[in-house]
């Protein structure tokens, strides 16, 4: 990647005091809450943030606070988000801010980076953003502003690419004024510089874009290729008992790790198959009636789901057995289950 063109930064921090968003981890630099903003806003939309950011906030408001959670306190803050490991991985990092740096987020880059869960992206936010300190917070937002500013010909998903623009942008960043240079390079990318067709009439950097001079600004940048997901049949169980749906927790590591589902196994089951896996659980099934598919889609994983309620005469201790209360109150489900726990709680209103 090129060098970046001179009177960036000028030209970027007006525009950003102009058009800044008025977003809730913008108004208060506390280190432990940039700290959860970044981990939250890790691969989910701004908008869908903003809630669980004052929630969680709200249930924890100190890195001890966070630290001494009981873990499905922590998963049910979280619930809904999605990439429940993101969840997790503050949990412990909290616990050894504690025990090792006094229960502060330390003000170094690589003691931030040795955190569970922080990557170089987000050591950097917190760094310039939290700490003042002139290092770059590189994502796809912030790599597209820079891959079109200087036509970079090479794929954005290449680890030498990205450490070629963190390098560019540690050369530009001004003195005092680090965390606001960070942020306006995150707010560009999320609302001028977009992916496809940008908003080059109202972008600050317009007359110095590379790609803009071209007016070949969609060629820019260079994109990996993507991986076809793989496509997966899963079979979900209702198993009602008396007023009562099972739950089952899944294994402590892996997709969706420790959270509470519907009991669920891979392929698109009949009834005839349906009934005799809830015998082989003892559950007794009395009769089994099809609820409707569902889809979800992961990173690299998509299901295609096919559900069952199954009226049982037997609850047996392999699940959880739960009221639509205590479902809501004390176990968190995955968003993936949501087009059962909506059917459950239409059905039970």
């Amino acid at each position: 990647m090129d060098k970046l063109p001179e009177g960036l930064v000028e030209a970027l921090l007006a525009w950003y005091a102009a058009n800044a968003r008025d977003l809730p981890w913008r108004r208060d630099a506390d280190p432990y809450r940039v700290w959860i903003s970044e981990i939250m806003l890790q691969q989910t939309r701004i908008e869908a943030a903003r809630g669980y950011y004052e929630r969680f906030l709200a249930a924890l408001p100190t890195v001890e606070d966070l630290a001494a959670a009981p873990e499905e306190q922590v998963l049910k803050l979280w619930e809904g988000l999605g990439y429940y490991s993101r969840a997790r991985n503050l949990h412990r990092a909290a616990r050894l801010i504690v025990e090792k740096h006094g229960g502060r987020l330390p003000a170094d880059l690589a003691a931030l980076r040795a955190l569970p869960g922080v990557g170089d992206y987000t050591a950097g936010a917190i760094a310039s953003i939290a700490f003042g300190l002139p290092e770059p917070a590189v994502d796809g937002n912030v790599l597209r502003v820079c891959a079109r500013l200087t036509c970079c010909p090479d794929s954005i998903g290449e680890p030498r690419v990205k450490a070629a623009c963190r390098q560019a942008l540690r050369e530009q960043y001004p003195p005092g004024r680090c965390g606001a240079f960070t942020s306006a390079l995150m707010e560009l990318g999320e609302t001028v510089c977009l992916p496809g067709t940008p908003d080059c009439p109202v972008c600050p950097l317009a007359g110095m874009c590379a790609a803009h001079r071209t007016g070949r600004e969609a060629d820019w940048p260079v994109m990996p290729e993507k991986k076809p997901r793989r496509i997966q049949a899963r079979t979900v169980f209702l198993l009602e008992h008396e007023g009562r749906v099972a739950l089952a927790k899944r294994p402590d590591k892996g997709l969706l790790a420790g959270l509470w589902e519907f009991p669920n196994v891979e392929g698109a089951l009949d009834e005839d198959a349906v009934l005799a896996l809830a015998r082989a659980w003892g559950c007794q099934p009395e009769a089994a009636v099809p609820c409707g598919d569902a889809r979800h889609i992961f990173t690299h994983l998509e299901w295609h789901m096919t559900g069952w309620r199954v009226r049982c005469a037997a609850a047996p201790e392999l699940f959880a057995w739960t009221t639509a209360r205590e479902r809501e109150e004390g176990y968190s489900t995955p968003s993936a289950f949501r087009f059962y726990k909506d059917l459950l709680e239409r059905s039970s209103s």
